[in-house]
């Protein structure tokens, strides 16, 4: 028995032995030229990998918003923590919040309210929201100038307004996906119209009253057909403009008509310091010499904040024809003295 267990405790210890040699073969303990790793160390490189993980955008809700803008976009995904700024079809979105699953921030307009698919990008970096530039053409109307004897808004002699400054392109972006710009409201088929025509009349339906002395209010009645409204008696246009009321082309009658059927037609009057209560899509008039007689009218079409809190109303008009025009630079810059107000709608 004991020679028998002696054997067996030698077959073990050679056994143990053999263990102890392989590990001592395959380890590179002895050399002092390699690190040691801790589990602190293991969990750092894994904090590095996870950090590294790409932003990934895997849906987007609402996948179709109002060509108008203004609802709350959420973008969900991975990874998002980092992102500061976003653009939509290149124009950067205001109110941006993000955590690592999830990216909310307001849908700004479509740029010339235009229906279809545009990009969202989502940046590290803040971008910041800018007014639309305005153009100007002479296809049309621009020659008749509104009724002023001056430069046209944009002109080396007037003050120009300020362009956007550049984006970054969505190549460069976290993560990037796309939503859909669709005439929804009302306003969405006003302004589409609106900016359709700001510069290619709609000379087969309603012609153009150039001729006459400007197609201001023309163009403006044209847009609230647009928005919905229906011809009437007191208010139409036939005959491809042949035949019109006053009301329907000529700024002094149409500011009285309006105010008259206010109550019909959900609008309120407001004076210039209540720019605050003025949406897109509502009716601005202009008294180029203070003598209580509209000279021009135009649609709005932006309402823009400014940082310090500053309104700046954008409106598209034709003579001139722009999609843009800035309401402070036609009082100040181009009709010195001037002023203007608004019929706003309720609702």
């Amino acid at each position: 028995m004991t020679a028998s267990f002696t054997r067996r405790s030698l077959l073990s210890l050679a056994g143990v032995a053999g263990v102890g040699l392989a590990a001592a073969a395959c380890s590179k303990a002895s050399d002092p030229s390699e690190p040691t790793r801790s589990a602190g160390a293991g969990s750092a490189s894994a904090s590095a990998s996870a950090a590294a993980t790409p932003a990934r955008a895997a849906s987007l809700e609402p996948a179709q918003v109002p060509l108008a803008g203004g609802v709350t976009v959420t973008v969900t995904g991975t990874a998002l923590a980092a992102v500061r700024g976003v653009t939509v079809g290149g124009i950067a979105a205001r109110d941006v919040r993000a955590s690592a699953t999830k990216v909310t921030f307001t849908a700004p307009h479509q740029a010339m309210y235009t229906t279809g698919s545009a990009d969202v990008a989502l940046f590290d970096s803040e971008l910041t929201p800018t007014a639309s530039a305005n153009q100007s053409s002479d296809g049309n109307g621009s020659a008749a100038n509104d009724g002023q004897s001056g430069a046209t808004q944009d002109s080396a002699s007037a003050a120009p307004t300020a362009g956007a400054p550049s984006v970054p392109s969505a190549a460069d972006a976290l993560a990037t996906t796309s939503l859909a710009y669709a005439a929804v409201t009302d306003v969405d088929r006003q302004l589409a119209y609106a900016m359709r025509y700001w510069k290619d009349y709609n000379l087969t339906e309603y012609g153009t009253m150039n001729p006459i002395g400007g197609d201001c209010a023309n163009y403006v009645s044209q847009t609230l057909i647009a928005r919905g409204w229906q011809q009437r008696d007191d208010w139409y246009s036939r005959s491809g403009g042949a035949a019109h009321s006053a009301t329907w082309t000529y700024c002094p009658a149409m500011d009285p008509w309006l105010a008259s059927n206010a109550a019909t037609f959900g609008l309120t009057r407001r004076s210039l310091d209540e720019r605050d209560k003025v949406r897109v899509g509502d009716i601005v008039f202009f008294d180029w010499n203070h003598n209580d007689s509209p000279d021009h009218t135009t649609i709005v079409s932006e309402v823009f904040t400014e940082p310090d809190g500053t309104i700046r109303i954008k409106s598209a008009s034709h003579n001139q024809d722009g999609p843009y025009r800035d309401l402070d630079e036609m009082i100040t810059v181009q009709h010195p003295g001037g002023t203007a107000w608004f019929h706003t709608f309720d609702a």
